[in-house]
């Protein structure tokens, strides 16, 4: 007599078992030119291969198990969220000790060296840090988590991202934008790559101190920024360690618009933007929005 014993796999063993079925392909890129079927408007056929490489990424990452889908908006809501009014459309982060874990200032030479590990809660491995002789430079957990939920491309629609950073020296200027090639936000995606995608290649970072940026955030940086990026200054968020001054506060007050009288939205991040802070920054936004 043949008795049938029924048996029952755990949900986790089963996922492991769907997961091994993956290709590892899925979770690799070549840099190499494909083709795509992306409209590349006001872009000239040199740059083309960049933006392709670029939506490659996001797209192989976006379908691949990665970083948690989790946001600070509610699913629940009536309607979807609205860029401007749920969520900011213009967030501009500071670079150091806020935006990753080091000063410019303080770094003796350009990067030459970096270190690959998990990138954030993704799973997946790429490059986490950069160094300028013994010194690692790496993002902190908040800014991956907000640079890989932007990266997605649906959970904050329409929303761009770029730096506000009033680096001490030029040879400091040159760390800084020489880091932002290297760190990856997804395996073969670094966030200097992400932050020109947004703005189809053209660089609106506001990164140094020399003329005619100045050490007043308020007076030179988001002015330049405004103007670029044609972005509102009440549609913008702004996170700064503010450390070494208010610029929270100031750029708050100075960098106002006339149609609202309301201004920069910001959010200070003392011990670096940790993803509680990320949310938070968030908060504050869609709470100015209703006031």
């Amino acid at each position: 007599m043949n008795i049938r014993i029924p048996i029952r796999l755990p949900c986790n063993f089963l996922l492991l078992l769907l997961a091994k079925q993956r290709p590892s392909s899925a979770f690799t890129f070549q840099n190499s030119n494909h083709s795509a079927t992306t409209n590349f408007v006001g872009i000239n056929n040199a740059e083309k291969p960049f933006f392709q490489n670029t939506n490659q990424i996001i797209s192989r990452n976006s379908s691949s198990r990665r970083f948690s889908s989790d946001s600070s908006m509610s699913s629940s809501s009536s309607s979807p969220p609205q860029c401007g009014v749920d969520y900011p459309e213009l967030v501009v982060f500071d670079l150091d000790a806020c935006f990753w874990d080091q000063e410019m200032y303080e770094m003796p030479a350009l990067p030459s060296k970096t270190v690959s590990g998990i990138l954030g809660d993704s799973g997946q491995e790429g490059v986490t840090g950069a160094y300028s002789g013994r010194n690692k430079i790496s993002m902190h957990p908040g800014s991956m988590v907000a640079l890989q939920e932007h990266a997605r491309g649906d959970v904050y629609p329409g929303m761009k991202v770029c730096f506000a950073s009033s680096a001490d020296t030029p040879f400091a200027e040159k760390i800084g934008r020489a880091t932002l090639k290297l760190l990856e936000v997804l395996p073969g995606l670094t966030v200097w790559d992400l932050v020109l995608k947004d703005w189809d290649g053209k660089d609106v970072n506001q990164i140094g101190r020399q003329p005619p940026l100045s050490s007043n955030k308020a007076q030179t940086h988001f002015p330049f920024i405004r103007k670029l990026t044609g972005i509102p200054y009440d549609k913008m968020l702004f996170f700064d360690d503010c450390n070494w001054g208010d610029h929270v506060g100031m750029v708050g007050r100075g960098c106002t618009e006339e149609s609202t009288s309301r201004g920069v939205v910001g959010h200070r991040t003392p011990s670096g933007l940790t993803i509680k802070d990320w949310y938070r920054g968030l908060e504050l936004y869609r709470e100015a929005q209703q006031q």
